[in-house]
């Protein structure tokens, strides 16, 4: 007899700023990855949104960039930078 498996619904996204936060700091993901300690297709996956981090990995990146991890990471769409720092479309 073969068990059914019951599918799970997919979890929210989740959004990110890595791609803006490597680039300012001019680092390739494999520069990120290898400061962190993962494999340079895990910066990947989770710059695309394949992939949530786990807390500690989360911690790590945080760490690294010396920033709070809900700047990096967000439940919702983060709003562009130029919008923060420009007061938004004129």
């Amino acid at each position: 007899m073969i068990a059914k498996t019951i599918g799970r619904p997919s979890p929210p996204p989740l959004h990110n700023r890595l791609p803006v936060l490597r680039a300012e700091r001019g680092l390739s993901r494999q520069d990120l990855a290898t400061a962190i300690s993962v494999n340079y297709q895990t910066i990947g996956y989770l710059e695309r949104g394949e992939y949530h981090p786990s807390l500690d990995l989360a911690l790590r990146l945080a760490e690294y960039f010396n920033l709070p991890i809900e700047a990096i990471f967000s439940r919702t769409p983060f709003s562009p930078l130029s919008e923060k720092v420009y007061g938004g479309p004129a």
